[in-house]
């Protein structure tokens, strides 16, 4: 990025920040280690999944030391009619919602409205009487579900999608479905645990639950929660639960690669989803797990107060040991590692972020300490602290690949070519 380009980001990440919030610094490149050679190695990926059928378009931003080294757009954010992929482009991120909601529970936490070994049923009785699927067989849990167990998938609930016996009871319940999360709550009585409490990471709509929680303690909306105590002094204004109707210009369409099987339109390299239009809307179900939409600008906020130990830009949001709690891991052993589908060897679960505890020969440019967290729709965000890099790329692509931080990580963390 040149000079012109770094200064016109500083205003752009201007745009929409309270008076009060700076943005990220951005100096050149060349001053902290992204070579030309690597530069142009990731506009020559990015450029060539779009060539390729793969995206329709891409924003990455690459940070190191706390300081941006690359912010890029590449492609299109939408093919009909033809709109230029841009960097202030609005993603739906899915699961990357999930590190935003556990961090709004422990700022509860750090105000000792919440303990993390509560058991959850103090604050939602309606699962007092949860029981655990075991064989032919429904057993108490072995013991009670905490917050802690919420916020690192190990809680013992399922999603409903992802193959375990107990799945049919939630597809006929539909927690998910439910009008607000008090709805929702209503539903976790016809629930059964997929596994006792402590004993498994099993990803699951466990964030949801830990949203109901911080809404009863706090006795606000999520939504205005979030708003309040994360949004406004990150300055994170593209941020929220769906996208505003003065907005819509700036959302990014959703794709699949071209040749993928999915319900899309044709006569587009990438191929657009008809139905998957959501988050335009206001919705009054505000899923902690899997509801916000934001820009690469904004989760560059909220990952730099990570970063920097619960604190950016002189606002404290976490007092620095519960900001660290996201970012090592938390799992006992018998729960290590985490897998969705398959095992992710070497790797463990904080509270909110996936965390590489060893090294995996299979993934050698995935550094030891690297945690972060995926989005459905192909949206990706790490930290490697080995390097001090911190990573975003957002894309709207469906159904879910990993592709692109696949590529991108041996050109970050790998030696110089």
């Amino acid at each position: 990025m040149g000079h012109a380009a770094l200064c016109l980001f500083v205003l752009l990440l201007g745009v929409g920040c309270s008076q009060q919030v700076q943005t990220i610094p951005a100096i050149q490149h060349a001053a902290i280690g992204l070579s030309d050679s690597k530069r142009a190695a990731v506009d020559a990926t990015m450029n060539q999944l779009v060539t390729d059928g793969k995206i329709a378009g891409s924003v990455v931003l690459i940070a190191q030391h706390g300081e941006v080294v690359h912010f890029e757009a590449y492609g299109q954010r939408d093919t009909e009619p033809a709109a230029p992929m841009q960097t202030d482009t609005i993603f739906r991120i899915w699961s990357m919602t999930k590190p935003v909601a556990t961090a709004a529970a422990l700022i509860l936490v750090d105000e000792g409205k919440l303990k993390l070994d509560d058991p959850v049923a103090a604050y939602i009785p309606e699962l007092k009487d949860i029981q655990v699927q075991v064989g032919d067989e429904r057993v108490t849990p072995h013991r009670p579900m905490t917050v802690a167990d919420l916020m690192r998938h190990t809680a013992g609930f399922s999603y409903g999608f992802l193959g375990h016996p107990v799945d049919p009871l939630y597809v006929a319940a539909d927690p998910l479905g439910a009008e607000n999360l008090e709805g929702m709550a209503e539903r976790l009585p016809r629930l059964v645990l997929a596994n006792h409490p402590g004993e498994r990471w099993q990803y699951s709509l466990s964030i949801e639950v830990l949203g109901l929680v911080i809404e009863r303690v706090s006795g606000q909306g999520l939504d205005v929660f979030l708003q309040e105590r994360v949004f406004d002094p990150l300055g994170m204004p593209d941020t929220g639960f769906h996208c505003p109707t003065e907005k819509h210009g700036r959302l990014a369409a959703v794709y699949s690669p071209a040749g993928a099987d999915a319900d899309t339109d044709t006569g587009t390299t990438a191929r657009r989803h008809r139905d998957k239009e959501r988050f335009t809307k206001p919705t009054r179900f505000f899923s902690g797990g899997a509801g916000l939409v934001s820009t690469a600008r904004d989760y560059a906020h909220f990952l730099m107060m990570v970063r920097g130990g619960g604190a950016w830009q002189g606002r404290r949001i976490l007092e620095p040991q519960t900001a660290a709690l996201m970012i090592t891991d938390q799992l006992p052993p018998e729960a290590f590692p985490i897998g969705i589908g398959k095992p992710r060897p070497g790797v463990g679960f904080g509270f909110g972020f996936s965390v590489r505890r060893d090294p995996d020969q299979a993934n050698p440019h995935d550094p030891v300490g690297r945690y972060g967290w995926n989005g459905a729709a192909s949206t990706h965000a790490w930290v490697s602290p080995a390097d001090d890099v911190m990573v975003i790329t957002l894309e709207q692509r469906l159904p879910y690949s990993n592709e692109t931080a696949d590529l991108l990580k041996p050109i970050l963390h790998g030696q110089e070519r």
